[in-house]
C-alpha cells in the first residue's frame, strides 16, 4: 500500500448517491444487512470512483478493469450506516479485497497511509512492514497485510512477480508500472533495481 489522496466528489455524487441515500437512512436508521443491498446507490459511484482514482485498487495497488471494482466501505456500512453513502468513505477496491477486508476496522486507511510504510521483498515479492518502523504502527500495519491476504493469496503474489518479470524483461516500462502498479514501482525505486530486475526475475521455462 502506498498513500492515497482523496479525490473530490462528482458533480452529481449527491443527486445519484447521497441523497437518496439519506433518504432511506431517514426511516431506517439501522439498515440490515438485506436492506442495504436493495438500496445500494454507492454503485452509481463506482464508475466516478475508478476515474477519480485512476483505476488504482487502494489496497493492492493493481490497475482495475472495470469488472474488477468494487466500492469499499472504509468505515463498514454495518457499523457506520451513517456513512454509507458518503464519497469520502469510500475506497476503490478489488472485489476480492475487499471480500477479505469485509467489516474489519483494523485495516489502516490508504489515506492516512504514508509511502514506505510497506515494502516489497525481491524477489519472493512478499510485502513487509517497514523495518524503521516501531509499534503499535508496526502492528497496524502486520495486521493489514494478514487481512487483505496480500501474502496468503497465490493471486496477489504470483501477480506482483509476474509484473515484476514483465518489468525485467522490457515489456513494461517504469512509467506503465509507475501509472499501473505504483506500489511496484515505488519499491523498485527505493530498491534501486531499475538496471538490475533482469538479475533478479527470470521467467521459468519448461
Amino acid at each position: 500500500m502506498i498513500n492515497v489522496t482523496p479525490q473530490p466528489k462528482p458533480f452529481d455524487f449527491d443527486r445519484k448517491v447521497r441523497d437518496p441515500g439519506n433518504r432511506f437512512l431517514t426511516t431506517t436508521p439501522s439498515p440490515t444487512s438485506k436492506q442495504f443491498k436493495n438500496k445500494n446507490f454507492w454503485r452509481h459511484a463506482s464508475e466516478d470512483l475508478h476515474t477519480a482514482y485512476s483505476g488504482i485498487c487502494a489496497y493492492t495497488c493493481f490497475h482495475l478493469v472495470l469488472t474488477d471494482k468494487s466500492v469499499d466501505h472504509f468505515l463498514p456500512k454495518a457499523l457506520h450506516p451513517d456513512k454509507a453513502y458518503e464519497w469520502d468513505n469510500y475506497r476503490l477496491s478489488l472485489q476480492l479485497a475487499n471480500q477479505f477486508k469485509d467489516n474489519s476496522i483494523e485495516v489502516l486507511d490508504p489515506f492516512i497511509v504514508q509511502t514506505g510504510w510497506f515494502t516489497l521483498e525481491f524477489p519472493s515479492c512478499f510485502v513487509h512492514p517497514s523495518v524503521e518502523l516501531v509499534s503499535p504502527l508496526l502492528e497496524k500495519v502486520r495486521k493489514t497485510i494478514d487481512i487483505l491476504k496480500l501474502n496468503d493469496h497465490d493471486d496477489f503474489v504470483q501477480k506482483r512477480c509476474d509484473l515484476m518479470v514483465d518489468f525485467a524483461e522490457n515489456t513494461l516500462s517504469l512509467e506503465d508500472l509507475t501509472k499501473r502498479y505504483p506500489f511496484l514501482a515505488a519499491e523498485v525505486i527505493r530498491q534501486g533495481i531499475q538496471s538490475t530486475a533482469n538479475t533478479i526475475f527470470k521467467r521459468k521455462t519448461i
